[in-house]
């Protein structure tokens, strides 16, 4: 394999003793390949990847405290390098195929071969050299790399209020967020922002605060704006505590406010009014992606498609829009297969309709995705985040790639 002298690193996750331990005999044969951990649970398996950092993880798929489908997301989640090879008794299509939206990058059935495992665990290995080679690499590009290395700007929307922009926003926020990728929320509704309540925040500063000083932005400024919510690790920049104040910020001053985060934060994610004020088309006019959600009822269906015919005039390519149903209901005739083939348009993610669970979720202040990320909805979530690192990444390598094409040819 083209990795150079280094090791593969491999973190084994199984309940099972044995299984465990003759794996790392079998592998232990292997010079390329290092066996740096073994884990007894899915949920000792995430936690043990943030400490160990592997290359790649060999993953049971039925565990009693985790499934391996919902530890190979939170593996994902926090370190998109690693890469994760299923093992499974079953060879089901539709066990691989969840283990594929889940981010895994080998499906193996138990018990696979020597040669066959060592294969997918070196094919891994070499795709987790090249994405840590390939985020190296960007970062140090000579001009465009200066652009691609920033901070990236996702502005949740929806074109028809009531459809739970707001909670997808929070939700997202808090599965993006990481050690590593630290991110930064901030509400766009001006006059009626609910970021903060569905934080169990006090409004203290807001975005008036940094509007008002928009061209001396500083560190130690913003750090003051900003409200640290110390459950998720999220920073805030919330909207004003009064609607009248809105007015008092303009999009020219909002949009300044959002390029100087994305300098300091890997993911900027906005909250976005359903109304175009200046301020929600100057964050989607600098954002790196758009995040377009409709649900079953005919006027979001309306609006959606309006927007998206906006979207071509304000010169925002479809590339960058990322299509999501939230709140769906089976029992409801409209489908997701029915709206994104009128669309033309492929749904990123679907989400349920659990109103239940997320009223209690905001009247708590507790977003959905700091509890329980088993249930069927928190999978949801993590498979829009999963969504948005790659769409993300595909941007990224387009750019570079539009980045060597000599001027005359683009001509």
């Amino acid at each position: 394999m083209s990795t150079g002298e280094n090791k593969v690193r491999v973190l084994i996750v199984d309940d099972v003793a044995e299984t465990r331990e003759n794996i790392r005999k079998l592998l232990q044969f292997e010079k390329d390949l290092e066996v740096v951990g073994a884990a007894n649970s899915g949920r000792s398996g995430v936690e043990q990847s943030r400490e160990l950092k592997p290359d790649v993880v060999l993953m049971d798929i039925n565990m009693p405290d985790m499934d391996g489908i919902t530890a190979t997301e939170l593996i994902r989640q926090h370190s998109p390098a690693t890469q994760i090879v299923i093992l499974s008794v079953q060879g089901d299509p539709n066990y691989m195929r969840r283990a594929m939206l889940a981010g895994a990058r080998d499906f193996l059935t138990k018990p696979p071969s020597v040669d066959e495992m060592t294969a997918a665990i070196r094919r891994a290995g070499k795709m987790a050299f090249e994405e840590r080679d390939k985020a190296i690499h960007v970062a140090s590009l000579p001009g465009m790399g200066v652009q691609l290395a920033q901070g990236k700007i996702i502005v949740v929307y929806c074109p028809k209020g009531g459809a739970g922009t707001t909670t997808l926003a929070v939700n997202l926020a808090v599965t993006l967020h990481n050690e590593e990728t630290p991110v930064v929320l901030v509400d766009a509704n001006l006059q009626f922002g609910d970021v903060a309540v569905f934080l169990n925040e006090q409004v203290r500063t807001s975005i008036l605060d940094l509007a008002q000083r928009v061209d001396e932005l500083d560190k130690d400024l913003v750090q003051e704006v900003l409200i640290n919510h110390t459950a998720s690790g999220l920073k805030v920049l919330a909207a004003p505590n009064r609607p009248e104040y809105a007015e008092n910020v303009t999009g020219e001053q909002f949009s300044k406010v959002l390029k100087y985060l994305r300098k300091q934060f890997p993911y900027i994610v906005v909250d976005a009014s359903s109304t175009l004020t200046d301020v929600v088309l100057a964050a989607m006019d600098i954002s790196d992606l758009v995040i377009l959600i409709t649900t079953q009822e005919i006027p979001a269906i309306k609006n959606a498609r309006l927007y998206l015919d906006l979207a071509d005039v304000l010169n925002i390519r479809r590339r960058r829009i990322l299509f999501v149903m939230n709140r769906y209901d089976k029992r409801i005739g409209i489908t997701p297969e029915k709206i994104s083939e009128n669309f033309k348009q492929e749904l990123a993610t679907v989400i349920p309709f659990e109103d239940r669970t997320i009223m209690l979720s905001v009247n708590k202040g507790i977003p959905l995705m700091l509890g329980d990320r088993s249930r069927p909805i928190a999978k949801n979530f993590l498979a829009l985040a999963e969504a948005v690192r790659q769409r993300i990444n595909e941007l990224n390598a387009e750019a570079e790639e539009a980045a060597k094409i000599p001027v005359s040819k683009k001509r």
